[in-house]
């Protein structure tokens, strides 16, 4: 019968421990090393020495996915983070960044507290497990987003989809929901500029409106439906998930707007002239008016249909 943790002696737990503190940062060890498949970045295996005793490692097993969790999200964020993998992608890189920083900083106190001899096995077990869900989580995301090579909506719309998987666990779900909302605020600024200016400012094509710039303008002082009109800006695949019902929308709106615009209209000043004359024509800004009318005209007002 394998013999409980607390049998071995001292220096064989400080030994596992000081092993899988290494591992927690993606490192190996004299006893623990890790499996790469060849040309498969995100197929990563921690394994520990065959000859250890299997109740090590049994308990070294169970730290494993956290360790294979945190070297997944953190080859991620080393190869998304350049510009050249889009704004979506770099957004999300910096925010898991800001995580690992953190859970380095957490191991680093767990090290300083076995150094000083107050962190037991079991210790290191208890800490590390409220991580594993939220890290596994993350990792199941990045591996998907890096097997697919995502970028744009496709990355917002795992993050999305694997928020809503974990809808039992709201600590993760708030988790993924943050992460949602830093990876979709670069994008969210395109947006911004589509509505407000009807500039599509989108170096690495992740927007879901696409403009056609080299169309050739036809008529458009005379035909607004022209084909220039109905092909220069057109919806692309891939919509992130929570825009899906008003994509249509956004893509209408800023396109009449910019057909008054490229007409030399002045869009601001005619929209608020329109504006100002649906409350002016209907009398909706003259109430003395309006009573003054029907009382000059209630004599007709009040004639049957055929006697008019």
């Amino acid at each position: 019968m394998d013999k409980a943790i607390g049998c071995y002696d001292a220096a064989v737990q400080e030994l596992i421990i000081n092993e899988l503190l290494y591992a927690l940062v993606g490192t190996e060890g004299q006893y623990i090393s890790i499996k790469r498949v060849h040309r498969k970045e995100d197929d990563i295996t921690f394994q520990v020495d065959a000859s250890t005793d299997l109740a090590l490692q049994e308990l070294a097993d169970r730290m494993f996915p956290l360790c294979e969790s945190y070297l997944l999200i953190d080859q991620f964020v080393e190869s998304r983070s350049q510009f050249k993998n889009g704004v979506v992608n770099h957004a999300f890189a910096a925010a898991l960044r800001a995580l690992l920083l953190d859970y380095r900083a957490m191991v680093a106190q767990l090290e300083h507290q076995f150094r000083l001899g107050r962190l037991s096995i079991h210790g290191l077990s208890f800490y590390c497990q409220p991580l594993m869900a939220s890290m596994q989580a993350l990792s199941a995301v990045v591996k998907k987003a890096s097997a697919s090579n995502c970028t744009g909506s496709a990355v917002l719309n795992l993050l999305q989809s694997q928020s809503k998987a974990m809808a039992g666990d709201s600590a993760v779900r708030s988790l993924l929901e943050k992460m949602t909302q830093c990876a979709s605020s670069a994008y969210l600024g395109i947006l911004e500029r589509w509505v407000y200016k009807g500039v599509i400012d989108d170096p690495y094509g992740e927007f879901f409106i696409a403009e056609n710039k080299y169309l050739h303008e036809e008529s458009l002082t005379q035909d607004y439906d022209a084909k220039y009109w109905k092909s220069r800006y057109n919806l692309k695949e891939g919509i992130p998930s929570f825009f899906a019902n008003i994509a249509g929308t956004i893509l209408t709106t800023r396109k009449c707007l910019n057909v008054m615009r490229e007409c030399g209209h002045n869009v601001q000043y005619d929209l608020m002239g329109k504006l100002w004359s649906i409350k002016h024509y209907p009398l909706l800004d003259q109430d003395d008016f309006l009573v003054h009318f029907t009382d000059i005209a209630q004599d007709e007002l009040n004639k049957k249909l055929d006697e008019i």
